[in-house]
């Protein structure tokens, strides 16, 4: 009989160790936004935004960390970085991204205080802006070491942080009367140079949140979720522009998408999150869970059209390749 159990056991851990689309980063636990980075102890990390189970209207507390060597078992590091750390926000622990600079580990988000009134939008308290939290460890804990947000005007979220490879970090947000914005941060990264600057997009500019923005062989990736749902992407020759817009690489699916991309032992992965129903929950709505598939590029640098999958990134070590074609590379 103890056989038998541990061999159920046993097989318990191979069915979840090849756990399919969504990613397996926790039972119970949802998850939206992801922030995929490779940091220097060679493991694939991503920070993400948490919901609360069933929760209404994005009231979000805090952000999750997670890591792998496989893309399939993920580590929960739990939260490392909560609105009750914070002096000047208390609510919409939103999307998060992140970066390694100067020898320590930051996490850039957007937080907020006071309430949306969706009826009526002339009474809405509602107000966002950008923070920054260190710590030596990509495990966090995070510290709001400014004790503010980086600025106070324009209303923003969702910021993205890229660092080229001169190590000058640049600062994307979804913003009130701002979007399509850019600021370089100062080189402790505790503030920012200067105030937000206009991007040239080329003459196309439809509405937008969650940039994420890459570089691959020279040339720099303004990616993000076009009319809030959609995966499109821009390419230029500078991290800010001027932009040409090169189209849709994902389809819509149910409600908003937001998502990175980063290169993982030299396989190109598109992390995103899904709106899905969840048997059991306590609530009929979809919620989301953060998922991921392979990418793959044309010769001319331009992204593959990808479609959503079950398998998702579950044969990235044994070589798998979903959504390859011969075209691509």
């Amino acid at each position: 009989m103890k056989f038998i159990t541990l061999a159920f056991v046993a097989l318990l851990a191979t069915t979840d160790a090849q756990a399919r689309n969504p990613l397996a980063l926790g039972q119970n636990l949802r998850t939206a936004d992801p922030s995929g980075h490779v940091w220097p102890d060679g493991g694939m990390w991503l920070y993400t935004s948490h919901d609360e189970e069933c929760q209404a209207d994005f009231h979000m507390k805090d952000w999750y960390a997670f890591s792998s060597t496989d893309l399939v078992s993920w580590t929960n590091h739990g939260a490392v970085l909560s609105v009750k750390d914070l002096k000047w926000a208390d609510d919409y622990a939103w999307a998060p991204d992140a970066a390694y600079k100067n020898g320590k580990y930051y996490l850039v988000f957007p937080a907020g205080t006071g309430v949306k009134d969706r009826q009526d939008p002339k009474r809405s308290t509602k107000w966002m802006g950008i923070g920054i939290a260190e710590s030596s460890s990509p495990a966090g804990p995070f510290k709001d070491v400014i004790g503010a947000p980086l600025w106070r005007k324009p209303y923003a979220n969702d910021p993205a942080l890229f660092i080229d490879d001169d190590g000058r970090a640049y600062l994307y947000v979804h913003a009130s009367g701002a979007d399509y914005h850019v600021v370089e941060m100062a080189d402790d990264m505790r503030s920012v140079k200067g105030a937000l600057q206009k991007m040239d997009m080329g003459g196309y500019e439809p509405k937008m949140e969650g940039p994420w923005v890459f570089k691959r062989d020279g040339r720099y990736y303004f990616t993000m979720p076009e009319d809030n749902r959609t995966l499109s992407y821009y390419m230029a020759s500078s991290p800010t522009g001027p932009w040409t817009y090169r189209g849709v690489f994902m389809e819509p699916e149910n409600g908003n998408n937001h998502h990175s991309i980063v290169q993982y032992q030299g396989r190109w992965v598109l992390f995103y999150h899904r709106w899905l129903d969840v048997p059991g929950a306590a609530c009929s709505k979809k919620q989301r869970h953060v998922a991921a598939e392979f990418l793959h590029f044309n010769a001319d640098g331009t992204i593959r059209k990808i479609g959503r999958t079950e398998e998702g990134v579950t044969g990235f070590a044994n070589g798998g390749n979903v959504n390859r074609s011969p075209a691509t590379e």
